[in-house]
Formats: structure tokens, sequence, C-alpha cells
């Protein structure tokens, strides 16, 4: 029985199993101010195996970060800001932490959120005695990821009427009411606290009764669509199909895409969008075939330092997750094989540039815009 759009406000969209979770929160069995622990679902061994990891200290967040047991913009955010007060219950000194904001700055340098959520934490920390940055570094990053879930639950609602307004034009021109959309990466809850970016729309469409039906790009080398979007939209029941990376252009083509949503770790001022590798290729595909091709973006991931998209440093991550997947074997146990020759070399650059000319209208809590009307819509900035 599906639920209203006011119930899910107050639970959240995250479902598991029919349980409700959110992709990190503090471990409800510590007491003690000073010896607090947080608890992260551990995306790497999804779809196959769900567990639960509990981190306490500032090490374990970032090597949870660095490896992606935690991954997507907003939630890195997140992380980073629970991070911190990690840190500040193990030294809460001025050099600690400064170390702490140098260590969380360096794990992941190309999402916005991550600095963005280091720099308000510190703005917040450095004036206070060290005696009192424990207790407010807590209350602070509980604040952002309830921030980040009201965010994500604006953007919903106002996907939802892009969707609505969408799917109406659609039955109008075709015998068919399912209403196609292709995604790319993974931006639902598992890449935020709750709700996602790219996916809460779908979401709140699919509670609203619009039938939906999601081509899910597998987004090599890590597959986070196949491993990931497929696993979540299955957890809630919306109707999916995962495609290789190049199939998109071809479902175009054949009118079988009615809309592309995607993510972003970073959209400059100009509306220039850094995501997930391959995104680039969707939006020529989109814009080729005349297809809209929309960005959900909260204000956290707009990087107003930044005018274009050349700015932005390109994370490169390991040629071990080109050369290495990991799957089930069909006694259940997981195993990593090589798919390379032996001495061939693989480069990995983990995200691209797609230009503001290419997006059709970017997603955020404030509303719908053109790339180039974001400043209009956050003129505080």
């Amino acid at each position: 029985m599906k639920k209203n759009l006011n119930q899910l406000k107050l639970q959240g969209i995250m479902q598991i199993n029919n349980e409700n979770y959110r992709s990190i929160w503090l471990d409800s069995s510590c007491g003690n101010m000073n010896d607090q622990a947080v608890k992260i679902i551990d995306q790497t061994l999804l779809p196959h195996r769900f567990e639960i990891r509990r981190l306490s200290t500032l090490q374990e967040m970032v090597t949870a970060i660095m490896t992606m047991q935690v991954r997507g913009a907003p939630l890195i955010g997140a992380a980073a800001a629970y991070g911190v007060a990690l840190a500040m219950q193990e030294d809460a000194s001025n050099i600690h932490l400064d170390y702490t904001a140098k260590t969380l700055l360096a794990s992941r340098p190309t999402a916005v959120n991550l600095r963005w959520a280091v720099q308000r934490m510190l703005s917040h920390l450095q004036a206070l005695p060290p005696e009192q940055r424990v207790a407010t570094a807590w209350a602070e990053a509980a604040l952002i990821c309830n921030e980040d879930v009201a965010l994500n639950q604006a953007i919903a609602q106002r996907g939802l009427t892009l969707l609505q307004a969408l799917s109406a034009r659609h039955q109008n021109r075709t015998s068919t009411n399912t209403l196609n959309i292709l995604t790319h990466c993974n931006a639902g809850w598992l890449a935020t606290v709750d709700w996602g970016t790219a996916l809460a729309p779908i979401y709140a469409a699919f509670e609203a009764g619009i039938t939906l039906h999601v081509w899910v790009d597998e987004t090599r080398p890590r597959n986070q669509g196949a491993s990931l979007t497929a696993w979540e939209l299955r957890q809630h029941g919306i109707a999916h199909t995962v495609i290789t990376d190049n199939a998109g252009g071809h479902l175009m083509q054949l009118g079988q895409v009615d809309m592309v949503i995607v993510g972003a770790d970073r959209v400059t001022k100009n509306g220039d969008v850094c995501n997930k590798i391959g995104t680039y290729l969707k939006a020529l595909a989109a814009f080729d075939n005349h297809i809209p091709f929309y960005v959900a973006a909260p204000s956290p991931s707009i990087d107003w330092n930044i005018t274009h998209g050349h700015e932005i440093e390109i994370e490169a991550r390991s040629e071990d997750e080109v050369a290495y997947i990991t799957g089930r074997l069909a006694d259940g146990t997981l195993a990593s094989v090589n798919v390379l020759p032996t001495g061939s070399r693989a480069a990995n650059p983990a995200f691209d540039i797609t230009p503001a000319r290419l997006v059709t209208g970017i997603i955020t809590e404030r509303g719908v815009c053109a790339p180039s009307d974001l400043a209009t819509l956050f003129p505080e900035n």
C-alpha cells in the first residue's frame, strides 16, 4: 500500500526489506558524548551483501570515504561532518582540528559537498574553546544530515511537478502511459542521507501514481547503477532495466527514453555539471535526440567560487577499479576477477563535465531553472 508524501516526509523514503533506514546515523547504543560512533551501510558490498559498519575514529571515516563505503556528494558531506565530530572526541585541540580538515579535504577532491561541510564545521568550532567542541560538532553534524533530507524532499516535490507535466504530455502523444526515464550512476538515497537527488522525483512520482520505468546505466567501472540504483529501485518496487553504458543513445534513437535525470558532484556558477564519468555522453545523445536532460542538485552541490567546469579537479582513481570486477559466484561467495590482458594499463577518471548548454534544467530545492538562471534562484550567492 502506497504512502502519501506527508507520511514519507516523516519517516523518509529509504526502505530496506520494508524497514526504514538512513544511509548514515549515530549509533544509539552510545550513551557518553565523548564516546560516540557512527553507523553506515557498506556500499562496496551491495547488492550481494547488506552490512552495517560502525565507525568510531576519524581514520575509519576517512577510509570509508576513500574506499567508497560511503559515496555520493551529499552523503560524503554528511560523512565528513561526522568525521569532524569523531576527531573532536579524540582530540579537540586547534592542531588536531586543522589536521582533521586537511585530511578530510584530501580524501575525495571533486565533490564540493565535502569541502562545504568541512568549512561549515570549522566555522562553528574554531571560535570555541576545546571543551565545547565535542558537543557542538555532534549537534552540527546531525543538523547537516537533517538539512540534507529536507533539501532532497524539496527536490522530490519540485521534480514531481516536472514529471507530472511530462507524463501528461507523454500520454497525449503516445498509446502508452509509461514514462521512461534514464539515469546514470547512483543518485538515490544511498548517495544522500535519505531520498536522493536524481531519484527523489522518481520516488515521489511513483508514490503519486505515475507509471514509471527506469533505464539504469550500469556505470562502469564501479557499476553504481547496476549495483546500487537497481537495488534501490527493486527495494521500492519501481520497474527498471539495467543497461550497458553504451546502450542509452541507441534507446534514445528508438524513442524509448522520455527524459534523463542525473545527479551532480559539483555544479559551477554558470551551470556546468560535474558528475560521474559517462554523464557527458548521455547529455550529448539526449541533445541530439531532443530529449530533456535534467540535473538534480541541492544547493550545497553548487560551487559559487568556480565559473566553468574546466576549473574542477577531476579525481583519478585506481587502475584496479577498471581491471577488476567483483561479482557473486554460483555458491554465493563474492569474488573479484581481472578482465584485462596481462601488462595492459588502464586510466580511470572518475568524473566528467557536461557543459551548461546541454542541460535542459537543474532541479534544486528552490525550483527548476535553466543553468543560466542559477544565480537568480540563489541571489544570496
